[in-house]
């Protein structure tokens, strides 16, 4: 029997219970060994075969008794003394109070609270982590910065040598690095990322903003329109900005030809 599991004695556990035995019982060999990876990543679990030895033929096997069915009387005495096997007996002789019982029923438990992000715990960390992830890497980076940009995001900036390489044509790498950290951060800690490298995200910030003034004026003016194809990190970009400049208007990324365009209309 071939077992998976995030631990081998998890593994042993699940195998024992698969085959109604002793873990002691088992005649097991390791497939794979589990491992953390790194940041959560590239983890593997345990992998088991695990068998019962063969059984000695001269003994026999227990037999299982079949499982006979719980039958439940509710039995309540009546005013004579006499015993009553009828449930909707007791039930009627038990008037409910209806006052009580809706109260009951509407009674529900407190949500749980979000717990609060420690930033003062959670920044040195990530930044430890980052040092780390690049210095085993093959791109030369050497400026590091985590701070807090509000309460449910991190922004982190990075910076060095091969800072264009982390970019990569048309920002195809800054997207990728973009949804590695958003997947660890966000997974491990329950916060977004704002990520930069260099200027590059402040620089497609301002040139975005610049292309949407006409897009914004044609809003106002016809209360829709459509954007340009746009392409990587400009169609995130600019989705996030209309979004802001227009809270009560529908805005949605489309599929094109030519790629995505953002449509910004009135809710129907």
């Amino acid at each position: 029997m071939r077992i998976e599991a995030d631990t081998l004695q998890d593994a042993m556990i699940k195998a024992a219970s698969e085959l109604n035995c002793s873990v002691v019982d088992l005649d097991i060999n390791v497939i794979q060994a589990p491992s953390a990876g790194i940041l959560g990543f590239f983890k593997k679990t345990a992998i088991i075969e695990a068998n019962l030895p063969k059984a000695n033929p001269n003994k026999k096997p227990k037999e299982r008794k079949p499982r006979e069915k719980k039958e439940r009387n509710l039995k309540s005495e009546n005013s004579k003394g006499e015993i009553s096997s009828n449930p909707a007996a007791e039930k009627a002789q038990k008037p409910q109070n209806s006052e009580n019982a809706p109260k009951e029923r509407r009674e529900r438990k407190p949500k749980k609270q979000k717990p609060r992000v420690e930033f003062d715990k959670i920044i040195p960390e990530v930044k430890a982590d980052l040092k780390e992830l690049f210095e085993k890497s093959c791109f030369k980076i050497d400026s590091f910065e985590v701070e807090k940009f509000d309460n449910e995001t991190l922004f982190i900036k990075v910076d060095g040598e091969d800072a264009a390489l982390i970019i990569g044509k048309d920002g195809c790498r800054y997207k990728a690095f973009s949804y590695f950290l958003f997947n660890w951060i966000n997974l491990k800690y329950g916060l977004n990322v704002r990520f930069e490298v260099s200027e590059f995200l402040k620089n497609q910030e301002t040139m975005v903003r610049k292309y949407l003034e006409d897009i914004i004026t044609r809003v106002n003016k016809d209360g829709k329109a459509i954007t340009k194809p746009l392409d990587g990190v400009l169609i995130k970009i600019a989705l996030e900005q209309l979004r802001g400049a227009f809270p009560n208007k529908y805005v949605g990324v489309k599929n094109g030809k030519n790629g995505k365009f953002i449509v910004i209309n009135d809710f129907k």
